[in-house]
């Protein structure tokens, strides 16, 4: 599992300060998996536990939550899943890469780092921001104590295994949330 890397086990808070603490976790995960000096095993897994967690937790309660309350639009909610689903697609191909080292998995981690920092942006630009001005605090307060107990759930049940993020991205894909490239 994921002991030796600090991923966080907020019970409460702003959930947008819950989520950008989890960005910074993100950025700082990707630097270490491109640091060749790091337990690169260890670090994708972690990586993998978090980004589950913290991708099935904003889709169960806050999307759904924020769309509610018209903060975002149907269109920014699913946007926000399908750019989930390609982080999972890049993050299977690093969780199944035998060789840790080399330009092959170098790529590989190019192409994970893309597609998450693509996201973050986005999301914290289109997603985050509505939220701080529409959401009331109270709100956002119980949308984290929620947020919180899926992300801790799903982390509990090692939601980061490479046969798990296997089956997400197969059922992302039957979705139609992945580009047919």
């Amino acid at each position: 599992m994921t002991d030796s890397l600090d991923l966080g086990r907020p019970t409460a808070g702003d959930v947008l300060d819950l989520i950008l603490d989890d960005h910074r976790r993100f950025e700082a995960l990707l630097r270490d998996l491109r640091d060749s000096s790091n337990d690169r095993d260890a670090v994708r897994r972690a990586f993998s536990a978090l980004h589950v967690a913290h991708a099935e937790a904003e889709e169960a309660e806050v999307y759904p939550t924020l769309r509610r309350r018209d903060a975002i639009s149907e269109h920014e909610a699913e946007h926000g899943e399908e750019e989930h689903a390609e982080g999972h697609e890049a993050l299977l191909k690093v969780l199944e890469a035998e060789e840790l080292e080399g330009d092959d998995f170098d790529e590989l981690v190019e192409g994970l780092a893309t597609a998450v920092n693509h996201h973050l942006t986005e999301e914290e630009l289109t997603i985050l921001n509505p939220a701080r001005d529409e959401i009331a605090e109270d709100v956002r307060s119980r949308l984290g104590a929620a947020f919180a107990r899926v992300r801790n759930a799903r982390l509990d049940e090692d939601c980061g295994r490479v046969d798990n993020v296997r089956s997400i991205v197969e059922r992302a894909a039957k979705k139609g949330l992945l580009d047919d490239e």
